[in-house]
């Protein structure tokens, strides 16, 4: 018997709109053979599957269960393609360990913590070779304060980002201190903002971005991507018009560099506790070749020319092969 997939996509927050491209991308490559998948869609007024007459079914949120044709569907697996909330900031995840069903991503935790990115660097301080940009993280109670320590203890430019939410929906590169508050005004009035932001020292160097998941013989780093741009930095417009970024797979980078690289970010997924595929940004800082860690995405991008895809196919395996391998993975941790 096929195990019923539910492939979960859709959002509360402007990332919405990326999540379905992901998922109808996703759903084009799952193994149908092995799995009946039922694309389930949420808004914040309904989650709701519509079938092939176009016929819309509501989900019946006690049990996540589906009631079509008199039958009724339950399903054995979540695959989580929704990025911002609820998807990447645990509340899915909490909902779906209430009603008993399996999931592909991080657990509520992780989830909840990662997409907090002062958390984050908070849990990944001490780890060695691993580096962290100098930061402040603005409270809107102590915003003056705050605005002074960035002031008197960064030096320009700053990154300026929400503290929550992604897609870099909010972030501005600031290069004169007299920026700097209309920036962070700028980055409180995003979605996810979690009523903090971060303020960030620059870091030269070359920017990429690494996918890693659990096999059955353990952890697997893909090949890494470089992404270069010709924005200001890796911002909204970079990652989603065509044209304005350049990505390599696999980066030019030696063996040595691959080598040290995929460590540290074993070494991350692991302090984060995470499950499933996770995506790692990072910078190689020019100079000095230091590892410094951007963020980490729970539930990254899947559209044919995201970074994942990209890396699986450079990897030399199908995204048919990659999502199966994902699911067996999930069903399998219970």
């Amino acid at each position: 018997m096929k195990a019923k997939i539910a492939l979960i996509t859709g959002g509360f927050t402007g990332e919405a709109e990326v999540s379905l491209k992901s998922a109808a991308f996703v759903e084009q490559k799952l193994d149908t053979l092995r799995y009946d998948v039922y694309k389930i869609i949420f808004t914040i007024r309904e989650w709701y599957y519509v079938d092939d007459n176009g016929i819309k079914h509501e989900v019946d949120r006690r049990d996540f269960t589906l009631h079509l044709n008199d039958h009724l569907i339950r399903f054995d697996l979540a695959f989580i393609m929704l990025h911002g909330s609820p998807g990447e900031d645990g509340l899915l995840q909490g909902y779906l360990d209430m009603v008993g069903l399996r999931y592909t991503s991080c657990n509520t935790l992780t989830s909840a913590l990662t997409m907090n990115k002062a958390y984050t660097k908070a849990l990944l301080q001490g780890i060695e070779e691993v580096y962290l940009a100098k930061s402040v993280c603005v409270s809107p109670g102590n915003r003056l304060e705050d605005e002074k320590h960035i002031k008197a203890g960064l030096k320009l430019p700053y990154f300026v980002k929400p503290n929550g939410g992604g897609s870099s929906i909010g972030m501005s590169k600031v290069k004169t201190k007299e920026e700097l508050s209309e920036a962070i005004d700028r980055a409180f009035q995003t979605e996810q903002a979690d009523n903090r932001v971060l303020v960030e020292e620059f870091v030269e160097g070359r920017e990429f971005s690494v996918g890693i998941y659990q096999t059955r013989e353990g952890l697997r780093v893909l090949p890494i991507t470089e992404v270069i741009t010709t924005r200001e930095f890796f911002d909204f417009e970079a990652k989603y018009l065509p044209g304005l970024t350049q990505e390599i797979t696999p980066a030019d980078l030696t063996d040595e560099q691959v080598g040290r690289i995929g460590q540290l970010i074993k070494l991350i997924y692991q302090q984060l506790n995470c499950k499933g595929l996770v995506r790692i940004d990072f910078f190689i800082e020019q100079g000095t070749g230091h590892f410094y860690f951007i963020e980490i995405n729970t539930i990254p991008g899947q559209t044919e020319q995201s970074f994942i895809p990209q890396q699986v196919r450079a990897a030399g395996m199908k995204e048919t092969d990659f999502y199966s391998e994902l699911i067996e993975g999930a069903l399998q941790r219970g």
